[in-house]
Formats: C-alpha cells, structure tokens, sequence
C-alpha cells in the first residue's frame, strides 16, 4: 500500500462589485460576484437559458433562488435525489425566512411517494393532486422525472388533453431551475431538451437555469442549436476566484469581503489493489487511524463514501462498536437506507453512505474517506469537504481545526499522479483547486459521454411528444407547433423523424409477434427518464429498525450478489404492508411495488459476494450477430448453491427484456467502452457455454441496452450501419 499526500489551497469568491438598488438583501449580507450575474441573466429579456458553473460550495443554490426572493417569481427546482430535495427544502424556506419577501413565497417539495400519499389522503387521482399542489406553491421542489413524465400524460387518461397538467403549470411558473445535472447522461440530457423545446413552442418564453460545477458540452452545445439564448455564469474563466498561498492573503481577501468557500484540505492517497472488498478491507485494518482523528480531533464530523450498498452495510455495525464506546454516533446513507436512517446520518458523528450522499447534500463535515471510480466520482466526493467552518450543537456553535481527506484510488492512477517521469503532483505538494481537478480529469478514468446516443434514439421522444401534439382535442391549437418542434428537434438530435416512427412501428408489431400482446418495450423504454426497472424486486427488510422503511425495493443481479434471503408472496408483502401503516397510523406508498418481479424478505447482508451469471436457454450468437436493441424472453439467473433461483427464474424467463448483446466478457466491454460504475451490463451464457469459467458474452438491460447500441460498433468493425438517418 502506497499513501501519498498533498495539501489543497483555500478558495475565495469574489463579491459584487455593486449591488443594485432594486435588490434587497437581509442586513449584513452581500452577495458573490457569480449570484447577481445569475440574477442579471434571468432578469435579461434576451437570454433564455442560464449556465452557473461556480464551484461546489459558493453558494449555487442562493443564486437559483434569489430572483424568487426579490419580486413575483413562481419558479420549480429540479433535483437528481430525494435527499437533495429535501436538502434544498430547507434551505430554501431558510431563505424565506431571512429575506422575508412580501409575497411570502409556499413551498412545496413533491417526491413520487409525497405525490401518492397526497394523492390517496385526499381521495385525488394523481393528475389532480399534481395539479392542486403546484397550483398552491410559487416553490416546487422536485426530481426531473416526474417533470418528465407529466410532460409526456403519464398522469393522464387517453381521453384527457395532453396539455391539462403542463399547459398551466409551464404558464404559472416562470424560472425552471436544473441543479446537479452533470450526474445525468445522454438519456437524461436528451429528455430535458425535449421537454425545454415543447415549453418553448408552447408557452411564451420561459427561463431556465442550469446549476453545475462541470457542466456537459453536449448540452450546451445543443441547446445552442436549438435556439435557445444560452448564458454560461463561469466565475474561474472570470478569475473571480483566489487561492491564497498565506493566512496573510486570506485575511487580506476578507478584508475585501471574498467570501471563503472551501477550507485548506490535507489529501491522503491510498493506494489499493483492483480487488474485491479492497477497501473495505483497508477500512477494517485502519479504523483506529479513524478513531485516532476523532479523538485527536474533538467536536469532529466524517463521512464515508463508498460505491458498495453491501459495503456499507457491512461496515456499519463494525464502526458501531468500534465508536460507541467514545459516544461517538454513526448514520448510513444508501439506496437501501430507510428515510429515518437517513434523517438521522446528517447529524451522525460518522456517516456511512454511497452515490446518495455525494450529489449535492450539503454535510458539515471536516474528516472525508471516499472511493471512486472515475475523474467526475472523484471530483464530486471530495467536494463534500471543507464547505463549513464547523457545526452548531446544542446551541453551541462547535469549529473545525483540521480538514482531512483519504481518497482510496487505484494502484494505476498513484502511479500516474506521483510516478511518472514528471509527474503533476509532488510528495507534500501544495495546489489550488483547478490544477488539481485538471490533473485527476487528464489521469483518471473519463467516462463515455455516449453522444451517439442523441442522433440514434433521442428522436423517439420527440415522435411521442408529436403525437400527443396531434390528440384530438389538442390538435388544432398546435398545428403549427408540431411542424416547429418537430424541425428543431430534426436539427438538435441531427435525425429523422419520419425514419424514428418507422422504427417505433417496427418494434411493435415485433413485440407483438413474440408475446401475442400490445405494447413497445424498447419504444417504452426510449420514452422514459431513467429506463425501466425490469429486474427490480420488493424487498421486505428485516434488518430495519423503523418499521415504515423495510419497504423497499432492490435490483435481482444485487440481491443474488450480496443479500441472504428468502422468497415471499406479493400477497403476503402488500398484505404487511398495508397491516404495518395501519397500526402504526402512518401511510407506506406502495406504487414503486407495482411492477416488481418477485417478493422478498432480506435477512442479512452477506460477508462474501456470491458467483453468478445470466443463463439462455438457447444459442446467443445470431442473437448478438443481429447488432441491435432486442427483446428476449427465456433469460434465467444461474447459481447453483441457491435454493430460491428456481422459483424467481420461473417468473424471469416468462418476462420480455429490452437488451443488447455482445459477444465478448463484460471486463474487457467495461474497460474498452468506459463504461459508468453502475451501468447495467452483466454476464451470460447459452446452452453451448454454460461451464465456460467466464461467461463469453455480455447482455446489458433495458436504458443501458439502449446506450450500448451506440457504441456496439467498436466491436463490430466494418459495415456499421445505423438505423435512425
């Protein structure tokens, strides 16, 4: 094990030059130079779209919200996570509350399970329930994909008009704030311009705000394209920022009001084999290095970042009882962490958490351990430290004295950071923030921005939207409005829309031969934000303490992985369900459990990760020689040793699934196509492979599927052919 350190410089904000008149702020308060040029650009008639860059920690989310605090501003904020919504909620009415507007602005925070509790209390249908809570708020706080949705019916009947819920709302709100998107991919990206473009043909112009450190060109580029007056906010271009080299420069910058909003940070690198449960490992072996910094530390936070749910789970307990005895609290944070959990691992002394912790949730923390598993991952994990002087605890405000971070990195990247013939960063070397981010973007993992993603399936949204445009009782007021939308979106996504209605037809009716039903799986699929949950299973946790949260949901490849446990009926599971919220008088949401494949009790997380693989009961080669986006049915999870596959596999392989197969092993497809950590890519084998000791082909799932097809062709070699012009 290598352990290399360097120090990272403080960073200033430059304030405002000169605040004008008509905005009104709290007695003390100034602003940064990147919030009134925010401000400026959303006030300007000639910009359409705002792009703030500034770094993480300056105040991003003042910026979005600061022309909702000065006039009749309606605006809707959208958030990758709950977590983060939740988050901002605070913040937000925070800022209310200081800034004291005389519209006294409501906020509301609206989540797939507040919409359905809401929804079932008040005896609404969805649609209405939408309706009636953003009709009562100038502050919506949401996640994108429910904008998404509601901009595609999914709320609605075949009967209703496709503008009831959009057609009001995209005219009360003015402001549509986007923060944290570089987190999203093309899918994503291209949802969002779909939706930016049917607002703009439909509406008068509305304003949009961007909010995002490392902002994706892609997006600009064709927002660009699209008409749009973009504004790009980039206070480092600007050289709004500092990073002094002595405490006689820091005070000297906050003499002149620079506002400090990262602390010097003492950088750890930890070298580790590629190797299961590596860091984990060196977690176990070195947790008295972390007890030592508390100790020598006192009134310390950290947190724990790690890329393994199962991880996390495991290494809970063992800090537990390492911790208790200095009355020290730990917290979990994960996909698979109750809400109660959640609330509670803000405030924990140690948190413990995943991917649901690092986008954007503002911890007060001074002692950070994180993976990663690229440049952007990095980045973003260790901007979760030194944003805070320190914390208030009982009333007592509580400072921190040191700022501490270890990042457990691969073998390979130490050695390009440290042993090189010249290498970019020294032993006790001492470098500013952007260097730094540049080096670990130019040495680190960069992953595939999948821009071939755009012209090869971003158009089936734009049919769909089309079609909606055309309902019946929608289709004279838009006439010219589908023409307009559907142009652009021919120039944006650079396709045809003719070509993309004959595909979607072409996967119906193929659909329809191999289940004998209706539907569209892959077009589904295109459709949606975030793909489909194909796999996904209801999960009763038996090892949650609240009650409210063993509800869950999980993915099958993870289950079989690393959860013990033991099949249950739906029956018996929403039959508990509904038991639970009874007596406890506290509704439980239940729709997330609608589509799931199988029923489940999850009794422990196991110790050692289980072998498995995808099984075809038939031949896969003319199945992967077809080089394209399929749907297969007959697809079963092998493993041996598991008394329970049998029963889930009678349900799988009755179950239609969008995926694309390739005929090499997933390691050598991961590292050739860059692919991101959790991108659904798996093992399979036929009927002629089945004992090979590594699986020779590789099957990836539903939006996963979807992406692969666009970069299949690395493989393929010549004659690629596409099939969107």
């Amino acid at each position: 094990m290598s352990n290399y350190r360097i120090q990272l410089k403080s960073i200033y904000s430059c304030p405002a030059d000169e605040v004008p008149e008509d905005v009104n702020l709290p007695k003390g308060w100034m602003l940064a130079w990147h919030q009134l040029e925010t401000l400026k650009a959303l006030r300007n008639a000639d910009i359409d779209v705002v792009i703030n860059t500034a770094m993480t920690g300056d105040g991003k989310s003042l910026a979005a919200y600061l022309q909702v605090l000065q006039e009749n501003c309606c605006a809707i904020g959208l958030y990758p996570t709950n977590e983060l919504a939740r988050d901002q909620e605070t913040q937000t009415k925070g800022y209310i509350e200081t800034f004291q507007p005389r519209n006294e602005p409501r906020v509301t925070r609206l989540s797939g399970a507040d919409l359905e509790i809401y929804a079932e209390n008040e005896g609404l249908k969805k649609s209405s329930a939408i309706s009636t809570r953003t009709h009562q708020s100038e502050v919506v706080l949401t996640n994108p994909d429910i904008f998404h949705y509601l901009h595609r019916g999914a709320y609605l009947t075949p009967d209703d008009s496709p503008d009831k819920l959009w057609g009001r709302i995209d005219k009360d709100f003015d402001l549509f704030i986007l923060d944290e998107f570089h987190v999203f991919a093309a899918p994503q990206i291209a949802s969002v311009i779909n939706t930016m473009l049917l607002i703009k043909f439909t509406n008068r112009r509305k304003k949009f705000l961007f909010l995002s450190a490392t902002p994706d060109d892609n997006l600009i580029g064709k927002l660009q394209k699209a008409g749009f007056r973009c504004k790009v906010i980039n206070p480092l271009e600007e050289n709004k920022y500092r990073f002094p080299d002595t405490l006689a420069e820091s005070l000297e910058l906050k003499n002149k009001n620079w506002r400090q909003v990262s602390r010097p940070i003492s950088l750890n690198f930890i070298s580790l084999e590629p190797t299961f449960k590596a860091s984990e490992n060196w977690l176990r072996e070195n947790s008295s290095l972390i007890l030592e910094y508390f100790q020598n530390h006192p009134g310390s936070k950290g947190a724990i970042i790690l890329n393994s749910i199962a991880a996390v789970k495991r290494l809970v307990p063992f800090f537990e009882e390492l911790l208790q005895p200095s009355n020290l609290s730990v917290g979990e944070n994960t996909g698979l962490s109750g809400r109660t959990q959640k609330e509670f691992s803000l405030s924990a002394d140690l948190v413990l958490g995943t991917s649901t912790i690092d986008v954007g949730v503002d911890f007060k923390i001074n002692f950070l351990i994180f993976e990663s598993a690229d440049a952007g991952n990095f980045i973003q994990r260790l901007g979760r430290l030194g944003r805070h002087d320190g914390y208030e605890k009982d009333g007592e405000d509580i400072k921190f004295d040191n700022f501490t971070a270890y990042a457990l990195i691969p073998k390979f990247l130490v050695e390009r950071l440290f042993k090189e013939d010249s290498p970019p960063l020294q032993e006790n070397g001492i470098y500013n923030r952007p260097f730094f981010h540049n080096t670990i973007i130019e040495k680190y993992r960069q992953i595939n921005d999948f821009s071939g993603y755009y012209r090869r399936w971003a158009g089936v949204q734009s049919v769909q939207l089309t079609w909606k445009l055309k309902h019946k009782t929608v289709k004279q007021q838009y006439s010219e409005t589908v023409k307009e939308f559907s142009k652009t979106c021919e120039s944006v996504f650079d396709t045809k829309l003719n070509s993309v209605f004959g595909c979607i037809k072409g996967w119906e009716k193929t659909w329809n031969e191999l289940s004998g039903t209706k539907g569209n799986p892959i077009a589904e699929d295109a459709a949606s934000f975030r793909g489909s949950s194909s796999l996904q299973c209801g999960i009763y946790d038996l090892t949650e303490q609240n009650e409210a949260d063993r509800f869950k949901t999980y993915d099958l490849p993870g289950i079989v992985a690393n959860l013990d446990i033991e099949m249950w009926t739906e029956a018996g599971f929403i039959r508990t369900l509904k038991d639970t919220a009874s007596r406890i008088n506290q509704p439980i949401p239940k729709g997330r459990f609608a589509h799931c494949l199988g029923f489940m009790k999850l009794r422990s997380y196991r110790e050692e990760r289980l072998n498995w693989k995808f099984i075809y009961s038939g031949d896969l080669q003319p199945i992967a020689d077809a080089w394209k986006v399929q749907v297969l049915k007959g697809i079963e999870i092998w493993q041996p040793d598991n008394p329970w596959i049998g029963e889930i596999n009678k349900r799988l392989k009755k179950k239609g699934l969008v995926c694309y197969v390739l005929r090499n092993p997933v390691t050598e497809i991961r590292m050739r196509l860059r692919l991101p950590m959790h991108f659904q890519i798996y093992p399979i084998c036929d009927k002629y492979s089945i004992n090979d000791a590594t699986a020779p082909y590789s099957i990836a799932f539903s939006q996963s599927g979807l992406l692969l097809d666009t970069l299949a062709y690395t493989f393929k070699g010549k004659g690629d052919e596409t099939w969107i012009y």
